[in-house]
């Protein structure tokens, strides 16, 4: 019963984050946003939203170490897994823009929760969790990285004024909100079951929760991001595919594990810390490659990220 619940639960959040997606991509698209902002934010924060369903759910039912191993699994699926099979596609171009300003929010991000996961060591407490401050903290650094997009989207606003209109195979308004509604339904329903079954396979087989976390359900709640992102490569939309990506790991950090934290405090289970020492270094392994000079990321780097990916993974499952 516990697997079909944690098997119901990843079809409802696919199938949710999809429609939520299609429809709120589509009423952006009509108002002249750019591909990559419509990766930052859009596609970002609606695939994003099975991380936020599952996290608070799991906040407020006790299950600290799911929603640690949720967000930090996710975002490692996104960069290792997603950009990797992404790329073997085809090669993604990165804007500069990307290099500059996005990258080095996600890094900055990235070592924030690395930091506040060391209690242990920089303050000698017995054990380490993000505590409600932690996650205020983050709830604010997210306020700035929405700042800096939305005065993009302002900027190319003003630049496009009178040139907005239905794009070719748009839908109507009532249509893509009901659509996006039906998403957001289909979200909250999935992440009551995935949390229920995932929970109730950890403990029937032994396994830890931060364990299930960073592979099934990380990977599962990952499959939106993974399915944007190829169909934005396959089309040469490579502004989605990057920007869905690097956006849903700041929305991953700053908004879900933020928002969680602030409404419980989240443990940092065993080997949580190696988990956030290895998402730093694929990060600036994901800078690296795109901050060269012809600013891609080719199919052997997707190649190289998906065999660490799944090297770590799969050695992390079996300690």
């Amino acid at each position: 019963m516990d697997l079909l619940l944690l098997l119901l639960g990843l079809v409802l959040l696919l199938a949710g984050g999809d429609a939520l997606v299609r429809g709120a991509a589509d009423l952006a698209r009509r108002l002249g946003i750019s591909p990559l902002v419509v990766g930052l934010t859009v596609v970002a924060l609606g695939t994003s939203a099975p991380e936020l369903a599952v996290n608070v759910t799991a906040a407020l039912s006790g299950s600290g170490s799911l929603s640690f191993g949720n967000v930090i699994g996710s975002n490692l699926a996104n960069i290792g897994l997603v950009v990797g099979v992404a790329a073997l596609v085809r090669p993604l171009d990165v804007q500069a823009v990307v290099v500059r300003r996005e990258l080095p929010m996600m890094l900055l991000a990235t070592g924030f929760a690395l930091v506040f996961a060391l209690d242990s060591v920089l303050a000698g407490a017995a054990s380490s969790r993000y505590e409600r401050g932690d996650g205020i903290a983050l709830l604010l650094l997210l306020s700035v990285f929405l700042y800096y997009t939305a005065a993009d989207v302002f900027r190319q606003r003003e630049s496009r004024r009178g040139k907005v209109g239905m794009a070719p195979g748009s839908w109507s308004v009532p249509v893509s909100l009901l659509v996006a509604t039906a998403g957001l339904v289909g979200l909250l329903v999935g992440a009551h079951f995935t949390v229920e079954g995932g929970v109730g396979i950890a403990r029937s087989a032994g396994i830890p929760e931060a364990v299930i976390g960073l592979t099934l359900i990380a990977i599962g709640t990952s499959l939106p991001e993974l399915a944007a992102s190829l169909i934005a490569a396959w089309r040469g939309e490579a502004g989605i595919a990057i920007g869905s990506v690097i956006g849903s790991n700041l929305f991953n950090l700053l908004l879900v594990l933020g928002a969680t934290a602030a409404i419980r405090p989240i443990p940092v289970p065993a080997g949580g810390v190696g988990d956030l020492a290895v998402l730093c270094a694929l990060s600036a392994v994901l800078w690296g490659v795109c901050v060269t000079q012809e600013r891609r990321v080719i199919r052997a780097e997707g190649a190289a990220l998906l065999t660490v990916y799944v090297v770590y993974v799969s050695a992390r499952a079996l300690l």
